[in-house]
């Protein structure tokens, strides 16, 4: 038996808190998406508008960092519990793409 657990989300960056990193040394980032779309479920059309937490780690952190508050983007991950034996569930993302290469911001 195979089991899957991959999502693709797209949305717009929310939230970001600081740029930290743990006691190994491992670049961490959470951050809120925020999504708006259509789905038809069961042949209707269903508007969906949320918020999720989503987690960025290692080197995906600092490049996240750079993103600008509002930047559309597209990520892609896993979900998981926040903490162990939590039931809320945080997107750990694995890759993700800028809708628009101008929302990443670099310092001059």
């Amino acid at each position: 038996m195979t089991t899957a657990n991959r999502v693709e989300l797209s949305g717009v960056l929310i939230e970001r808190e600081a740029l930290r990193y743990t006691p190994a040394g491992i670049a961490m980032l959470n951050a809120r998406l925020g999504h708006a779309s259509e789905a038809l479920e069961a042949g209707l059309p269903r508007q969906l508008d949320f918020e999720i937490a989503v987690r960025f780690a290692g080197s995906i952190a600092a490049r996240a960092d750079r993103l600008a508050l509002g930047a559309p983007v597209v990520l892609s991950g896993f979900l998981a519990p926040r903490r162990k034996q939590s039931k809320s569930l945080v997107l750990h993302v694995t890759d993700f793409a800028s809708a628009n290469r101008t929302d990443i911001q670099t310092s001059t």
